[in-house]
């Protein structure tokens, strides 16, 4: 018997959450075994038991004894956050909105990027940073690195004039999203940006996006103090 790979819980665990978040098992799918997954990665059962139960724990997947794990079903209701193009927000606002485009770069996908997107080694990334205004005051800004194997037009598209969420939307619109909140204190860069003193609290907002299980880009957007988004449900 060959001896098992050193596979993590943690790939298995990300690569089943994949499966689910890219509908390859849609809900309430039954998941195959633990013995079956096993045998796929290469690893240890234990190793796969450890996977679903912190997937389960993450609401991801439901498991039972003698029926198996299954995706899990969402609520009949449940929050549902939906977030605007920034344009709309602004103008939501009755502000007069504009964009600026600062920098945009062609470049290989940094280390971190390449591990959070599965990219490969050599994956090259438009990498963008711009600004968003209300009423000509700092509204947001953007940083925003796009992999560009899986839409090659954004390396000549005209972003002047069209913010890259606008463009990406249009053009490429994802299938998936995952979305991650934090507060943080803005840097010596920021306040430059944002007109705001340094350590000033903010609320930073990380979105990735896939279409049909590939990765198209990660954005980091940064609010002006103060902001809040609300939702209802």
């Amino acid at each position: 018997m060959n001896a098992h790979k050193r596979i993590s819980f943690q790939f298995v665990r990300d690569e089943v959450k994949r499966r689910i978040e890219t509908r390859v098992w849609p809900q309430g799918t039954l998941l195959p075994t633990e013995t079956q997954l096993a045998e796929e990665f290469n690893c240890a059962r234990a190793t796969v038991n450890r996977a679903l139960r912190e997937l389960a724990e993450q609401g991801f997947v439901e498991r039972k004894r003698k029926s198996g794990t299954r995706v899990k079903k969402l609520p009949s209701k449940q929050a549902k956050l939906e977030l605007s193009l920034v344009r709309q927000v602004v103008e939501d606002q009755n502000a007069a909105y504009r964009y600026s485009l600062v920098e945009r770069n062609v470049e290989p996908s940094p280390g971190w990027l390449s591990s959070q997107l599965r990219l490969q080694a050599d994956a090259r990334v438009l990498h963008v940073v711009c600004m968003h205004y209300a009423d000509n005051r700092p509204f947001q800004h953007e940083e925003r690195w796009v992999n560009i194997a899986a839409v090659p037009e954004i390396e000549t598209a005209d972003l002047e004039q069209t913010s890259p969420h606008e463009w990406l939307l249009d053009a490429a619109p994802f299938s998936v999203a995952e979305i991650a909140f934090s507060a943080i204190s803005a840097d010596s860069s920021l306040t430059d940006y944002m007109g705001t003193t340094t350590a000033a609290a903010m609320m930073q907002l990380e979105r990735t996006t896939w279409k049909d299980g590939v990765p198209l880009s990660f954005a980091r957007m940064t609010f002006h103090p103060g902001y809040c988004i609300r939702t209802r449900y």
